[in-house]
Order: structure tokens, then sequence, then C-alpha cells
């Protein structure tokens, strides 16, 4: 069986750019017209997770219950902020190694694709100048479950036309490498990914790592 790495597919957000300063103002906002508490450290909690798993996790210190009506409402609204926040994004934003590690790829034709549990994928692409710089774009869009199940992954590898296992995830959370080790693929972990022991290859971030000796 052939496992050569054919094509590798990137999760967005502290990967290929970082909106976690963003997700993390959106949600204070709304946490704090709530009077909810919220800071950093249960920020760290909603890393890989998906909206309104994120909201219940906040929800935990709330004083009263929210029924399900509020709680769309609520998540609505904290993605109002978000989109508003992300909206000054650029190009300039991509985070280090990024764009050179995607063109090397391409160069050395292997198949690029996103792989994201945000809804907001499309916005954050286009707002880096991305929207066409990948063969397949999987989003929250189009999956019914969240990371860390595999699902994301395994529609991405899909419409890139290849098997699980001759698919590279890079991932930034501990979510995002159990959904992709739970869809057959081998993960390089970076940024706090990096240290997750069941991670295949690790590295601090892009910049540190040359992918041409990952995939040959």
């Amino acid at each position: 069986m052939n496992t050569a790495i054919q094509g590798v597919i990137f999760d967005l957000d502290g990967v290929i750019v970082s909106t976690d300063n963003c997700h993390y103002l959106a949600w204070k906002r709304m946490a704090d017209e709530e009077g909810i508490p919220f800071d950093r450290t249960i920020n760290e909690r909603l890393r890989g997770v998906s909206r309104m798993e994120s909201l219940s996790i906040i929800l935990e210190k709330a004083a009263r219950e929210y029924s399900e009506e509020e709680k769309q409402a609520m998540a609505a609204r904290k993605n109002g902020y978000y989109v508003e926040l992300i909206g000054s994004l650029t190009p300039d934003d991509m985070l280090p190694g990024a764009l050179d590690t995607l063109e090397l790829l391409k160069a050395n034709g292997v198949k690029i694709a996103i792989g994201s549990s945000s809804r907001n994928t499309p916005i954050i692409l286009r707002q880096l100048r991305l929207e066409n710089a990948f063969h397949a774009v999987a989003d929250g869009n189009a999956i019914t479950r969240s990371k860390p199940d595999p699902e994301v992954f395994l529609l991405a590898a899909k419409l890139l036309g290849l098997a699980p296992e001759n698919c590279l995830v890079v991932e930034d959370a501990d979510a995002g490498v159990e959904a992709a080790l739970a869809g057959g693929m081998r993960v390089l972990g970076v940024g706090g990914a990096a240290r997750n022991p069941k991670a295949t290859f690790a590295a601090e971030s892009l910049a540190a790592v040359d992918i041409r000796t990952i995939i040959q």
C-alpha cells in the first residue's frame, strides 16, 4: 500500500492565521453583557471546538439556565462581534512560515486543503487573499460534527481525491490532533499541539520546519 503523503490539510486558525484574540474579545464582550465570568484561562478551553460547544463551556459559570433559543441568539451575537473584528485582517496577519509552506507544497506537486470547523472560513480566506490558494476547502459550513470528530478532515481528503493515509494534517489544537488520528491521517502538531505526544511530527510553527523533510 502506498502511504506517501500526497496532500496536506491545514487547520486555519492557529496554523495559517491567528484569530485567537478576536475570538476572545468577541466572547468576552458577549459574556460581559450577560454578567458571566470569562477570562483567558476559560478561553483556552475553547480552542478547536465548535461555537455552540464553546458557549456551553462559558455557560458553566452562568448564574442561571438559558433556553436553547437564548443560546442560539448568544452564539449569533458573539459571531457578529467576531466577524466585525476579523474584518480588519490582512495578508500581513498570516503566521510566520505559512505562505512559504503553501507555495513550497504546490511547487512540489502536493495538494493542499483547509480543514477547519469555523463557519467563517470563507471570510477569513478572503481577508487573507487566499480564497483561491487551496485545491479544496472543508469547513464548518459543510460538516455536522466538529473536532475531535474526524469529519472535516475526511471531507477535505475526499475533496482532494486522496485516501486518508496519503494525507498529513497540520494542527495547533489537541482536538485537531485527535481528529486527524481518528481519521487515519498523520499529523504535524504546531503551536500548542507541538507538545502533544500523540502528534506524528512536531514543530513550534511552520516557520520552524521544512515540510519537505516530512512529505519526502
